[in-house]
């Protein structure tokens, strides 16, 4: 008896598909499988002779080390200071190159210029270039202004990550932002303004709330990528001074190739990718519900 046709198309499909899905599940459950793995032994690299089960021992263990949390709040931190910049700053940005004015084309081109440079780049470029306190051009600034010398990344080690960060990202909040900006009707602007809107009128009941889809975008791409920043870390402070700027990604780090205890780092990065899968559900339910409600967002 023969097949359908449609019978006989399905099982192509999925024939033709099945490598690719395949490859694609090894390449995700193998790594996450073995971290599990290693997260309810015992195994120091420097100690192999000690390996074994020990149930959920290394999660006792990192919940009530002190620095964990310390790191756990510095993370939220980061996210949410360098969310915030580079949500304030693309939206200046956008609506400054939404304009008409000589050389926008190079103004924008500059603009994007920063999310194009690489994490490790970008951080020696921050560190050795502009933040030195004697090389650094923010340090000539002050001093020609008769300021104190700030050491950056001695005295404000968060606050510069945030910077660095905030620099590499606004591009992408700004990018955003303006396909955005360049899709609003230009009779609803015009109509705002024969209503005798102000400039804050205007943004605030008119500009934000077209922007609230873009704006929700942002903030789920940055939070994922944000929560596991480490190159700026390692680069510029080391996680330090002392402890002030040891994240979670970084603590995983010190745990894994400082330490060699990989049961505790395994423990550490089933911790980071429940925190990033918490992180993305809540912000995915939240375009969801913009989605369903498009009067309300505009």
């Amino acid at each position: 008896m023969a097949r359908p046709a449609g019978s006989r198309q399905r099982w192509t499909m999925l024939a033709l598909v099945a490598p690719a899905v395949g490859v694609l599940l090894i390449w995700m459950i193998v790594p996450l499988a073995m971290t599990i793995y290693f997260s309810l032994q015992r195994f120091n690299i420097l100690y192999p002779e000690r390996f074994g089960f020990v149930g959920f021992r290394n999660f006792q263990i990192l919940l009530n080390d002190p620095l964990f949390w310390s790191s756990m709040g510095r993370t939220l931190i980061l996210v949410g200071a360098s969310l915030a910049v580079t949500v304030i700053l693309g939206i200046v940005l956008a609506l400054v190159m939404e304009r008409e004015f000589p050389g926008r084309s190079i103004a924008r081109l500059m603009a994007l210029a920063p999310f194009f440079v690489m994490p490790v780049v970008a951080a020696l470029v921050w560190k050795n270039m502009l933040m030195h306190p004697v090389y650094g051009l923010l340090s000539w600034l002050t001093s020609s202004l008769g300021l104190p010398v700030v050491d950056w990344l001695q005295n404000w080690p968060m606050t510069s990550i945030v910077i660095i960060v905030a620099w590499q990202w606004t591009p992408f909040a700004m990018l955003v932002f303006l396909t955005s900006l360049q899709s609003m009707p230009e009779e609803q602007k015009e109509a705002a303004w024969l209503d005798g809107a102000n400039p804050l009128q205007m943004f605030f009941s008119i500009i934000l709330p077209h922007l609230s889809r873009a704006i929700t975008a942002v903030v789920m791409i940055e939070s994922i990528f944000f929560l596991s920043i480490f190159a700026e870390i390692f680069t510029t402070t080391g996680g330090g001074p002392g402890q002030a700027s040891t994240t979670l990604t970084y603590i995983i780090y010190a745990r894994a190739f400082l330490e060699w205890n990989v049961g505790s780092a395994s423990a550490g990065g089933l911790f980071a990718v429940v925190l990033a899968n918490i992180v993305a559900i809540l912000l995915i339910r939240m375009v969801a519900r913009n989605m369903q409600n498009p009067e309300k967002f505009g």
